[in-house]
C-alpha cells in the first residue's frame, strides 16, 4: 500500500500518515460562511483538500473514506446582509450555498460525503456547551456562555503562541462578563430581529467555533484522522476547536493530523477590494476562464506555499491544458502511474505531479497523461468544446501544408505556404513548422467551418 506523508501543523513535521481505522479514514475541512460569492482565495482549500480526498480514496478505497465540509449559515455577516437587502436569511444562505457548490463543481471539486449546515446542528451545540459547563470549562454570564481558556492548559499548542502573545496579536473582544480576555463565546443572546434558538441561557445563537466541534463529533466521532483549512483559521478558530473538543472529550485527542494551506495573492499582492484585485471564482468563469485552468494554476504551487495568481500563469495553464487535451483525448483513462501517486503521497506535491505530467506529455504517453490529469481532478467533462476541438482531425491539413512546404523549398516561392498558414490561423489553428515537420493545434478560437476554403 502507498505510504502517505503529511506535514502535521500540530507537530510541525512531516509524518507517515497512519489512519485510526484504515476502513474508515475520516477528514473534516472548515467550509465557507455563506453570504456572498466565493472569492478566488476560498477556492484554494477546496481544491487542495479535494486532491487529498481523491488520494485517500485511491489508497484506501472510495468506500473507506469519509469527508465532511461544513457550511456556516449562522453568522453576523449573514444577519447584516439580510438587514441590508431586506431578504430573509434562509433565502440568502440557500442561494449562496448553491452558488458555492456550483462554482466549486466548475473547478472540478467532488462534493464531500457530508456537508452539514450549522443551523441543522444547534441542539448538538447546546448539548456540548452544557457538558463543558458541567465539566468546569465554560461559564454563563449575562446571557452569554464563554469557554474558560485557562481551564485548558494546552491552549496555543497548535499555533505555537503563548496566551500573552495571542492577546497582543489578536483583536480580543473586551467585555465585562469575561473572566479572562481570551475567553471566547460559545453562546450569545439574540434580539427580536436576529435568528435565535431557545436554550438554558435564554434565546440566542451559537458562536462560530462551537459549530465545527459539534458537527465533527456528530459525523466523525470524538477522534478522527485529519482536520484541514486555510492557515488564517489556525488561530483562533482551530485553536478554539481543539480546546473545546478536547475538554468535552478528554480521552479523544480530537484530530490527529492538522493540515493548513497558505494564502493566495494576485499579481504579487494580497487580494483586496481596495487594491482593485479582488474577484470571485464566478467572475473568472464568466470571463471565459475554464474551471480546469483555475484548478491547474492552483495546483502548480505547493499548498504550504503562498500561491500567486497572475494573468501569465492563467494563459500558460490554458495553453498547456489545450495541448494536453489534444494528446490525451483519444485515450481512455487507466490507473495513474506510481510516480505520480508517489509525488502526491509526499505531502501533496501537486507541483511535482504537474512537472511529471509535462514529462509524460513530452514522451507522448497519452494514456498516462490522461490518467494523471484525472487523478488531479482534470480531464473530466468540464470542457466539451475543448474535447471537440482536440478531437478534430487535422492530419490531412498537416500533410497538405507539409507538401506545400516541400514544393516551396524547391521553387524558393513561399507565397502559397504563407497563404495556407494565414487561412489556418484565421480558423483558429496554431501552426508550428520545424525541421521535424508540421504541427497544427486548435486554439480557443478554433472554427472548423473556416477550414472549408482549404
Amino acid at each position: 500500500m502507498t505510504t502517505l506523508k503529511l506535514h502535521n501543523t500540530k507537530t510541525r513535521k512531516r509524518e507517515v500518515f497512519t489512519p485510526i481505522d484504515p476502513n474508515n479514514v475520516r477528514m473534516y475541512v472548515c467550509g465557507p460562511t455563506v453570504y456572498d460569492r466565493a472569492h478566488l482565495g476560498n477556492a484554494r482549500p477546496v481544491i487542495v483538500f479535494d486532491v487529498l480526498y481523491r488520494l485517500l480514496r485511491h489508497v484506501y478505497g472510495a468506500d473507506h473514506v469519509t469527508y465532511v465540509r461544513n457550511f456556516t449559515d449562522i453568522d453576523d455577516k449573514i444577519n447584516a446582509r439580510s438587514a441590508q437587502s431586506g431578504r430573509p436569511i434562509g433565502q440568502i444562505t440557500d442561494e449562496t450555498t448553491q452558488w458555492f457548490l456550483d462554482d466549486m463543481a466548475a473547478v472540478g471539486a467532488l462534493e464531500p460525503d457530508h456537508m452539514p449546515r450549522a443551523t441543522q446542528y444547534v441542539p448538538q451545540m447546546i448539548a456540548m456547551i452544557e457538558d463543558l459547563i458541567a465539566k468546569g470549562h465554560a461559564y454563563a454570564a449575562e446571557g452569554h456562555v464563554l469557554f474558560a481558556v485557562d481551564s485548558y492548559k494546552a491552549y496555543g499548542a497548535l499555533s505555537g503562541r503563548s496566551v500573552d502573545d495571542m492577546i497582543a496579536g489578536a483583536r480580543v473582544e473586551v467585555a465585562p462578563y469575561k473572566r479572562n480576555p481570551m475567553d471566547f463565546v460559545l453562546w450569545k443572546p439574540s434580539d427580536a430581529d436576529t435568528p435565535g434558538w431557545d436554550s438554558p441561557w435564554g434565546r440566542g445563537r451559537p458562536g462560530w467555533h462551537i459549530e465545527c466541534s459539534a458537527m465533527a463529533f456528530d459525523l466523525l466521532g470524538p477522534h478522527f484522522d485529519i482536520h484541514g483549512g486555510g492557515n488564517d483559521l489556525m488561530f483562533p478558530h482551530h485553536e478554539n476547536e481543539i480546546a473545546q473538543s478536547c475538554c468535552a472529550h478528554p480521552a479523544s485527542g480530537f484530530a490527529d493530523v492538522w493540515l493548513h494551506n497558505e494564502m493566495l495573492q494576485v499579481e504579487g499582492k494580497k487580494m483586496s477590494k481596495s487594491l482593485g484585485n479582488f474577484f470571485t471564482v464566478r467572475d473568472l468563469l464568466d470571463q471565459g476562464v475554464p474551471g480546469e485552468v483555475i484548478r491547474f494554476v492552483m495546483l502548480s504551487t505547493h499548498y504550504r506555499k503562498p500561491m500567486d495568481w497572475t494573468q501569465s500563469k492563467r494563459e500558460e495553464a490554458e495553453k498547456t491544458l489545450r495541448k494536453w487535451y489534444a494528446l490525451a483525448i483519444t485515450q481512455d483513462a487507466g490507473a495513474p502511474d506510481d510516480v505520480l501517486i508517489g509525488l502526491l503521497a509526499d505531502d501533496l506535491n501537486t507541483a511535482g505531479a504537474i512537472t511529471h505530467l509535462h514529462k509524460l506529455a513530452g514522451a507522448g504517453d497519452a494514456a498516462g497523461l490522461r490518467a494523471g490529469l484525472r487523478m488531479l481532478g482534470m480531464m473530466g467533462d468540464l470542457m466539451p468544446e475543448w474535447a471537440a476541438q482536440a478531437a478534430f482531425d487535422l492530419t490531412d491539413y498537416e500533410a497538405f501544408l507539409s507538401d506545400a512546404r516541400v514544393t516551396a523549398m524547391e521553387t524558393k516561392d513561399f507565397s502559397h505556404v504563407d497563404r495556407i498558414k494565414a487561412m489556418l490561423t484565421h480558423a483558429g489553428v496554431q501552426v508550428k513548422m520545424s525541421k521535424d515537420g508540421v504541427i497544427l493545434t486548435p486554439t480557443a478560437d478554433f472554427d472548423a467551418d473556416k477550414l472549408e476554403v482549404l
